[in-house]
């Protein structure tokens, strides 16, 4: 391997590794990340010496933090804008060839997963958290819409978790990312080593058997009666209204969280999710979340939140509009206009099944 290398690929017996190596970025995904991961997935699937595969991130901080959301603000406020259109292009074309790959595809999710990191992990075939895992959407926090596949994800989990998950931008541990269906398996942190070393002469399920353990708990587990209660409201406002009205305190913490953030982005994120639960298979839901993520490259929003949150870390972005009565119908149905020729165009298959 090179150390060098934004991606380093590797051959390790029955294995074949990707390790994401941008540590001080958190190996926040680039384009041509995105492209070499491709083409080592497209390579390996025909190699018969290759019976696994296995991504991890470099350094001790976490998988993936995301995409290269810098390279987003330079896009949206003067920049290339089709630039950010064919890094998404080819990032959700890899989300969906993730989870039709026909080798198990082991994602050790350790440490922070957020955004694009879920993409290129949680679509995978055997998904294994730690005690360090955090786990996070946190699209509308910065005025953009869950992607890469997180409302297909987001959708399925169990009541209205998911919801909660996108519309706060929250993040989970171990516990509730095996509750809501982001992951499959839990190893303490101090077994991945051997487990890797495992991987890299026994098939997976051998291999887990040696290291997977009972997992933490999972909190949410204990909230689904005011998460599901709240959160089946019909409206974003409506949904801040029961909040506010729980008794629970968790339920005033999420509705300030929501308040918080842009009102554009939650609606729409609403929406979203609501809709994906009704496409059916996961390109499909990759091809609306290209649209919204188009969409959300015009608004004001995406590179207000990416200033704020990311580049002058003020936080306090100025969201336009400011109130959630201001989002228009008219806008929210934009995110989700047909493209014609720009389509993202993954063609809808079979429902997924896991390996």
């Amino acid at each position: 391997m090179a150390t060098g290398e934004e991606v380093l690929l590797e051959r390790d017996g029955r294995v074949g590794r990707i390790v994401l190596n941008r540590p001080k970025a958190l190996n926040a995904l680039t384009h041509g990340m995105v492209l070499t991961v491709a083409a080592a997935l497209d390579a390996w699937e025909h190699d018969a010496s290759v019976a696994t595969v296995v991504i991890t991130g470099a350094g001790e901080r976490g998988l993936c933090a995301g995409g290269d959301i810098v390279a987003i603000h330079r896009a949206a406020t003067g920049g290339d804008p089709l630039a950010a259109e064919e890094f998404w292009r080819e990032e959700y074309r890899l989300n969906a060839r993730i989870a039709r790959y026909p080798k198990p595809y082991v994602a050790v999710m350790d440490g922070i997963v957020m955004g694009g990191g879920v993409g290129v992990s949680a679509h995978g075939s055997v998904r294994i958290v730690t005690e360090r895992t955090r786990i996070a959407m946190p699209e509308t926090g910065i005025g953009f819409v869950p992607d890469v596949g997180g409302s297909y994800l987001l959708g399925l989990a169990p009541g209205e978790l998911g919801t909660h998950l996108a519309l706060t931008a929250g993040s989970v541990g171990a516990g509730d990312a095996l509750l809501c269906g982001l992951a499959d398996h839990f190893v303490p942190a101090d077994r991945l080593p051997a487990l890797l070393a495992d991987l890299a002469r026994l098939p997976v399920h051998e291999a887990l058997e040696r290291h997977v353990t009972e997992p933490p708990a999972a909190p949410l587990a204990g909230e689904r009666g005011w998460i599901d209660a709240c959160y089946a409201a019909d409206t974003v406002p409506q949904v801040l209204a029961r909040l506010l009205a729980s008794d629970h305190p968790a339920a005033k913490e999420a509705a300030e969280r929501i308040a918080a953030h842009s009102p554009t982005a939650v609606t729409v994120a609403l929406a979203a999710l609501r809709r994906a639960r009704t496409l059916g298979p996961l390109e499909a839901v990759l091809d609306q979340e290209f649209r919204t993520s188009c969409a959300a490259l015009a608004t004001p929003d995406l590179a207000e939140g990416i200033r704020a949150q990311v580049i002058d870390k003020d936080r306090t972005p100025h969201w336009s509009p400011a109130a959630l009565a201001a989002v228009t119908e008219q806008e929210v149905e934009r995110h989700f206009a047909p493209l014609g020729e720009r389509e993202l165009g993954l063609s809808p298959t079979t429902p997924l099944e896991r390996w």
